[in-house]
């Protein structure tokens, strides 16, 4: 389960800002997490409260940002929704080969105390 790793890198830069800004505690953490990033929610959720234990974001609450993949046609113009990464154009059929988004897992915002 990469989840765990990924919470964990989360954990360290959380717990970075924290102490950047004096903070006693964290009481949100909000993700975005692109429909490609290969990641799954509710393991993302289970890792959360696994990592963040014994450290002042205990019992924070986990706020995921679900960014829907999107791709660009150059033959078009216009970026397109790439659903289920399919990367079609729907305009004229051709294949993109620009992602715009839809990677994404980064730490967006803390709450903090």
């Amino acid at each position: 389960m990469h989840e765990l790793s990924l919470m964990d890198a989360v954990r360290q830069q959380a717990l970075e800002q924290a102490a950047l800004h004096g903070a006693r505690r964290i009481t949100a953490i909000t993700l975005r997490v692109g429909s490609l990033a290969g990641v799954e929610i509710e393991a993302l959720r289970l890792a959360h409260t696994v990592v963040m234990a014994d450290t002042i974001a205990a019992g924070s609450r986990l706020v995921i940002e679900a960014v829907a993949a999107a791709c660009f046609c150059a033959a078009c113009g216009q970026p397109f929704p790439a659903r289920d990464g399919c990367c079609d154009c729907p305009l004229c059929g051709r294949i993109s080969r620009e992602l715009l988004r839809g990677r994404e897992l980064q730490l967006a915002s803390l709450e903090l105390d």
